[in-house]
């Protein structure tokens, strides 16, 4: 009985170093480098040898090959002509099937060793390997190291022999890819499932990588939507737009506005107006940064690092100014939301925190009355799609900047204007304190 029990005992330990084989094998194979080269620069030697073996995938193989090959050998030699031989002593006193005593007997151990084999050999082991394939492949990658090196020339030979037949059916061995973007964004989104990434982290990196696939055009304040400066507009028309607009930077031109002269900051002029000195549009605008609208804005980021400027006016392939980008831009399209252009240029009204309305010129009736709760669609508005059409009919002409109109109770104040289009409208209740503000700090 001891001796029998020796005998299984022998086999199951057979049976784990298959096991140990198959083990190491998946989970080497299945190991991401990434991770096993930051174990390996954190100091641990059995990541160092993982890697070397994932390096060297036709070396490694052959080993675990030898390793399984030699192991069923002598689980399926030992437990056939051992136990198969004891069990078969115990079947023969049965009369019915001694005449088979023998095969049954090998039947049934060879049928017992499989199974096993299966389970303690294969299936188990490999679920182990899955579950956590860098730490085991560190442990496991010496000892693998070492058995390469023992069967060296059974290794050197299954290794040529391998890299032959390849060659002889045309296979080429090429280098392994890169990590690729979509890589990149399937293990991102796999952290967030997992727990190990934010839902925001996962939307930051994904969005960082479409820097080189939006244009600037994409993310930039069309034309229409930018307060534009005057170099020669007085002191008080200067601060009243930037007091309505609420903007950090604006374009400033001279003639027309194809002819930028420069970007001027709140903060310079607020530094004037403190010290108080009058406002010189054309002593403190800063020599503008032109980019082409078609530009990349992985460009433009790259273009903002060695102007050192964060404001740059992007220009079509005519030469017009199309629209003004800024750091902020970018800044947008990676951590938020980055709307379409259709999306960004469409027209609306902005309720301000004192009462009052900024209104886009081209916003059409309907949104400007769902807007003003008092302005009502009548038979004066037919004919006018927009705002700005329904002015310019109150007016009877083409108005300047600062034209005002009193229409159903509301002050409708020109406040910027494109060229011969109304751009932005100021819209103020009457009877509000806001109606009777001044332009702005003398």
């Amino acid at each position: 009985m001891n001796q029998v029990l020796f005998e299984v005992a022998i086999i199951l330990l057979l049976l784990v170093a298959n096991g140990i084989f198959a083990m190491a094998e998946i989970a080497v194979v299945s190991s991401k480098r990434g991770r096993l080269r930051v174990m390996a620069d954190q100091g641990s030697k059995g990541a160092k040898a993982a890697l070397d073996l994932a390096e060297s995938p036709n070396r490694f193989l052959s080993t675990v090959q030898v390793g399984i090959t030699l192991v069923g050998i002598f689980a399926g030699a030992y437990g056939g002509a051992t136990l198969a031989a004891k069990l078969a002593v115990v079947l023969s006193r049965f009369s019915a099937i001694e005449p088979y005593a023998d095969k049954i007997a090998l039947v049934l151990v060879v049928a017992a060793i499989t199974y096993m084999s299966l389970i303690l050999g294969e299936l188990v082991p490999k679920r182990v390997g899955l579950r956590n394939p860098e730490r085991v492949a560190a442990r496991v990658a010496i000892p693998m190291n070492w058995l390469a090196t023992a069967a060296g020339p059974l290794v050197t030979f299954l290794s040529a022999s391998t890299d032959g037949i390849l060659r002889l059916v045309g296979f080429k061995m090429e280098k392994e890819a890169a990590v690729s973007e979509d890589e990149v964004k399937v293990l991102m989104q796999e952290g967030v499932r997992a727990g190990a990434f934010h839902n925001v982290e996962s939307q930051i990196v994904h969005q960082a990588l479409e820097l080189d696939l939006l244009e600037v055009r994409e993310i930039m304040t069309p034309r229409p939507k930018v307060i534009w400066l005057n170099e020669s507009d007085p002191h008080d028309k200067i601060w009243h737009k930037i007091v309505v607009s609420n903007h950090s930077n604006y374009p400033v031109y001279e003639g027309d506005r194809d002819h930028v002269v420069g970007i001027v900051t709140v903060k310079a002029i607020y530094a004037n107006v403190a010290a108080g000195v009058p406002v010189v549009l054309k002593n403190l605008a800063v020599p503008p940064l032109v980019v082409p609208a078609s530009q990349k804005v992985l460009q433009l980021v790259e273009t903002f690092k060695r102007s050192g400027k964060h404001v740059a006016v992007a220009a079509d392939e005519f030469g017009s100014i199309v629209g003004l980008v800024s750091l902020h831009d970018v800044m947008e399209a990676i951590i938020g939301e980055l709307p379409s252009l259709d999306a960004r240029s469409k027209p609306a009204a902005k309720k301000r925190e004192d009462g009052t309305w900024l209104i886009d010129g081209m916003l059409d009736i309907e949104s400007v009355a769902e807007a003003l709760p008092e302005f009502l669609v009548s038979e004066n508005t037919v004919g006018a799609q927009t705002l700005a059409g329904y002015m310019m009919k109150v007016f009877g002409h083409v108005p300047s900047e600062g034209e005002q109109v009193v229409i159903q109770g509301y002050n409708f104040e020109v406040l910027d204007m494109d060229r011969h289009r109304i751009d932005k409208v100021l819209v103020v209740k009457q009877g509000t304190p806001s109606a009777s503000r001044s332009g702005g700090p003398a």
